[in-house]
């Protein structure tokens, strides 16, 4: 590969990504330390030269470990391997903005943590920051905000414990609940954000540091407040599929869900209808239209967050059976869209088959 050539480099990287797929075992095996180390050399060129080049190593890195994974044989040489990556990609993360390295790049991280999660468990909070920042920075399009969710999703594994995953949910969650206090100021009770709050931080409970860190909070606290509806709803709704990932997939040791919160967060999102609340009636009507607008993928996000509560927990559900019946019962009564009524029967399904009713 010829790195004074960017053309000639990205076709080689691509080549080499191809090959780590299709190549036979023996052959993977025997040359793989080789490819990552001319792959690595061109991902830490400097910032002046090709940035294709750069995308292109991302995703081949992505490819070599992606079949790495497959031979447990080869588990500590490719943690050995993982580890001298994360930081390159992170400085990279910090001088490269374009959203279609940081695309691939959060692709690698994702792919890393799959296959390889102690690599990332040292630089766990540098990880967290940069997600975080990128995802509330003013030039982050939504387009990549899903792959961003993941990312944070797919974070605790790489400790792989229950305080791990516990932590990154609760700072999901009020992160969440902070948003909507934004959005529906002046369409609901007061009473509803206090009782997310509440469950989520009970007195005498020390609050968690925020989604991203202290620094990466500061920084960005000011603009998220200063984008437009469209941009929190989806900010909203994608940090809500964040939270679906976290509840449905596998996960190294069982955790403590915190259903009750879950719950009250949906809850908050379900009853809000877009008419003005009697005790906050302060908000102009072309916001409240603009909310309005957005409502439907906002409960449709809380009716899938709802359902992915059901499919992970099923039978755990038992003393939390209630509550969700009758919030879904109550949203029924006033959802008018189709697909929405037809979301809120299959959740039903699903719960009461995971009750043992219907079978």
């Amino acid at each position: 590969m010829n790195i004074i050539q960017p053309d000639k480099s990205w076709a080689g990287i691509c080549l080499l990504g191809l090959t780590s797929q299709e190549c036979s075992s023996e052959r993977f095996l025997a040359s793989y330390s080789e490819w990552f180390n001319k792959i690595l050399s061109h991902m830490q060129q400097p910032p002046s030269d090709s940035h294709f080049v750069r995308v292109a190593s991302c995703a081949s890195m992505s490819d070599l470990f992606t079949r790495l994974g497959g031979f447990p044989n080869a588990k500590k040489d490719g943690n050995s391997q993982a580890s001298k990556l994360i930081q390159p990609v992170l400085k990279l993360l910090n001088e490269d903005s374009s959203d279609a390295f940081w695309e691939e790049a959060i692709s690698l991280l994702c792919t890393l943590t799959n296959a390889f999660p102690s690599s990332l468990s040292r630089h766990y909070d540098n990880v967290e920051s940069s997600i975080f920042s990128k995802f509330m920075s003013e030039n982050c399009p939504v387009s990549i905000f899903k792959k961003l969710a993941h990312g944070l999703a797919l974070l605790p594994k790489s400790r792989g414990d229950e305080d791990s995953w516990s932590l990154m949910m609760q700072k999901v969650l009020i992160f969440i609940n902070n948003q909507l206090n934004v959005m529906f100021q002046g369409l609901e009770e007061e009473a509803r954000s206090s009782e997310v709050v509440r469950l989520l931080l009970p007195p005498g409970k020390d609050p968690p540091p925020p989604l991203g860190g202290l620094t990466a909070s500061a920084k960005n606290s000011d603009q998220a407040m200063k984008r437009p509806e469209q941009v929190l709803v989806s900010r909203v709704s994608t940090l809500m599929t964040c939270c679906c990932t976290m509840l449905t997939d596998a996960y190294p040791v069982q955790v403590s869900v915190p259903v009750r919160s879950l719950v009250a967060l949906v809850k908050r999102v379900l009853m809000v209808d877009g008419s003005f609340s009697q005790s906050s009636p302060f908000m102009t009507a072309m916001r409240q239209d603009l909310i309005c607008l957005e409502l439907p993928e906002l409960h449709r996000c809380s009716l899938e967050l709802l359902s992915s509560i059901v499919k992970g927990l099923r039978s755990q559900l038992l003393p939390h059976v209630a509550d969700i019946t009758r919030l879904l019962t109550e949203y029924f009564r006033t959802c008018a869209l189709p697909e929405l009524r037809i979301k809120v029967y299959s959740i039903m399904k699903v719960l009461l088959m995971s009750m043992g009713i219907g079978k």
